[in-house]
């Protein structure tokens, strides 16, 4: 009896194992990888989140779902054919048509490169259950390739576990937050200046030779690294967020490891770094074209000041909002161009009155200066930044 059992389960097996290698695909010209078929999760109102889907439960919804894991899975495509029309939502955006009994191919390398995640949420909405709905992870099968023929050893090489800490964000809050902390403590009467909004606001500016009339002293190079950080940090959340500024993804093709996110942190925030001592030098020259040498370095104190309160404040909003939002949600652009082009456009009135109150010059003059700095440099931004 036992070996009629076996001889069946072999049989089975063997069954088994001949139709999953016949291929799937168009024309069957893909090997099959992984079968999302266990894989359907559909949204419960009671729950009010995504659960396991069950034949006698949900065999009446229309839409169902299942994670992919594009990141283990590079250089496949994604297979997804139902037998009847239908449309494809990918983290809760309609993304393609879905024709009855044809073949969508998707190469996981793209999803990459445009998501820039590990992961996805995939949704198919039509017809409901999930008889009709075949979805695969396919590997494109070559003309040239050989059988391989696999020989018994003793020796066993397992892939090594990595323990990759997953929130980075969290970690790069609690570095910005550890920096501040050094400033706090060991550049007290500086930290206290930058941060102060009364000060920010004040018409009449306290002219304090360490910091308004030195600005590449040390202590404010340790303040406009901090708000670099912070500025790489915002950058980064915005990207996670599937927003795209200037075709970045073409430029930062890094994975979502720990080392990786790290390496790109640090590469925007000395980018930063740079691009605002470049400022100061741009501001240098044109102010020696206006003759407002004696205003230039309060230029740079209230832009840098400002920016710090700004940004640090918007770093603990999104922080805040990326916190208790699904990781899926993507945010629209329009929640960035708002407040960032209102505070560049009250920054401009704010400076045209302090410098305005600080030097007698000519209207035209300094309305001309601060368009040059401050006003054409934003309205290209916004131009070629989304």
């Amino acid at each position: 009896m036992f070996v009629r059992v076996g001889l069946i389960m072999s049989a089975l097996l063997l069954w088994a194992v001949g139709s999953f290698a016949q291929g799937v695909g168009p024309n069957q010209q893909f090997f099959p990888v992984h079968d999302f078929r266990n894989d359907w999760l559909v949204y419960d109102q009671a729950y009010k989140s995504y659960v396991p889907f069950i034949d006698e439960q949900h065999e009446l919804v229309p839409s169902v779902s299942f994670f992919l894991d594009i990141e283990s899975n590079r250089r496949y495509s994604l297979l997804v054919s139902t037998r009847q029309d239908g449309f494809l939502f990918i983290d809760a955006a309609l993304k393609r048509k879905l024709i009855a009994n044809e073949w969508l191919v998707l190469n996981l390398d793209s999803l990459y490169r445009v998501y820039r995640k590990p992961e996805l949420f995939l949704t198919l909405h039509g017809s409901p259950g999930v008889e009709d709905k075949m979805v695969f992870i396919g590997h494109r099968k070559s003309t040239t390739q050989k059988n391989v023929i696999v020989a018994d050893t003793r020796l066993s090489i397992l892939p090594r576990r990595l323990s990759v800490y997953a929130n980075f964000f969290t970690l790069c809050l609690l570095f910005i937050v550890a920096i501040n902390a050094y400033l706090f403590n060991f550049h007290h009467r500086a930290f206290l200046r930058f941060f102060n909004l009364a000060d920010l606001l004040s018409v009449t500016v306290r002219d304090e030779l360490f910091l308004v009339n030195r600005p590449l002293s040390r202590t404010n190079l340790l303040f406009l690294m901090n708000q670099s950080f912070i500025t790489a940090y915002l950058y980064l959340i915005i990207q996670s967020k599937n927003i795209d500024l200037f075709l970045s993804r073409a430029l930062l093709l890094r994975g979502q490891g720990l080392l990786d996110l790290t390496l790109t942190f640090f590469e925007l925030s000395f980018l930063a770094f740079f691009l605002l001592l470049a400022k100061y030098l741009f501001i240098v020259t044109i102010g020696g074209l206006y003759r407002l040498e004696e205003v230039v370095n309060l230029h740079f104190f209230k832009a840098m000041q400002s920016s710090l309160v700004f940004f640090t404040a918007g770093a603990i909003c999104v922080a805040t909002i990326a916190a208790n939002t699904p990781t899926t949600t993507t945010w629209p652009s329009m929640w960035l161009i708002v407040p960032f082009v209102g505070f560049y456009v009250i920054r401009l009135a704010l400076l045209y009155v302090v410098i305005a109150n600080k030097a007698i010059v000519k209207n035209l003059y300094l309305f001309s200066y601060l368009c040059i700095v401050e006003l054409i440099p934003l309205t290209i931004g916004v131009r070629f930044a989304l």
